[in-house]
């Protein structure tokens, strides 16, 4: 694993934050080029990206740290270490992200829809990438494995001493997440109401996570209730969630487009 990239001098260059960083600019690039497809600012979008930053790392990092709190604890500044130390709750970015969207429409008074459909794609892309930041880290592992692409993880930061050979379920993650990346793109213009695709975007995502949770279970993944680990129950409340949002606006959809007075006759 190569967990830093280079070394200028005391100065350390870390390939979780490194990743982490073109992930985010990859996905500001992305959302800009959807707002300029429907006739947005694509300076809108490159704002929204500063606030959904700012407000992701610190859910992200929070949420984390909480689930985690038997280890920060005992060096609780670490939390601060975002860039060096990986530790990053998705569920946590995502709940902070959205926070700071709602925030973002409501003052610039704009479409919160209309946002997060122009960011699902983003975030499908960024995810990916900054997956492989994990890889190169050598965290969010998985079980072992037989398999001719098993890698041997480090058991400890920095330690010498390495797992079995194991499923890189960060690269099964990444590619999941590019894999959402081109159902999203083929699915915006084939939706007709905003918001549905970033309810789109949720299911798919809950489902690659709870998939890629199977093969972490027990490595690097804490088991919360019934053998399930805390991301898989996360997923499948955030699934039935979207899922009855995406039906209930497809729904609406239906009724107004029936005009008013309309129905069958005798």
């Amino acid at each position: 694993m190569f967990p830093t990239l280079l070394r200028i001098g005391p100065v350390e260059v870390h390939s979780y934050g490194t990743l982490l960083m073109v992930g985010f600019v990859a996905a500001i690039l992305l959302a800009r080029r959807e707002a300029r497809r429907v006739g947005l600012s694509p300076d809108l979008l490159l704002d929204l990206g500063v606030w959904v930053l700012v407000g992701g790392v610190v859910f992200a990092r929070g949420l984390y740290a909480a689930l985690n709190w038997g280890y920060y604890a005992a060096q609780p500044a670490t939390v601060l270490y975002v860039w060096r130390e990986p530790g990053l709750s998705f569920y946590g970015g995502l709940a902070g992200g959205v926070l700071a969207g709602l925030a973002f429409a409501w003052r610039q008074r704009v479409s919160f829809l209309t946002l997060a459909d122009m960011a699902a794609p983003a975030v499908a892309l960024g995810y990916g990438i900054a997956r492989f930041g994990c890889l190169l880290n050598g965290c969010c592992y998985g079980v072992p494995t037989n398999l001719p692409w098993g890698l041997r993880f480090p058991l400890f930061p920095d330690s010498m001493i390495t797992t079995d050979p194991s499923h890189p379920t960060q690269i099964y993650a990444a590619l999941g997440s590019f894999l959402i990346l081109g159902i999203l793109l083929r699915a915006r213009t084939r939706l007709a109401e905003p918001g549905q695709l970033f309810l789109l975007y949720l299911m798919l995502y809950s489902v690659l996570r709870s998939a890629v949770e199977v093969l972490r279970k027990g490595i690097t993944a804490e088991q919360l209730v019934d053998g399930l680990t805390q991301g898989q129950v996360a997923s499948a409340v955030i699934f039935a969630g979207a899922l009855v949002g995406f039906l209930g606006l497809s729904r609406a959809g239906r009724t107004r487009s029936v005009p008013r007075g309309s129905g069958p006759t005798a």
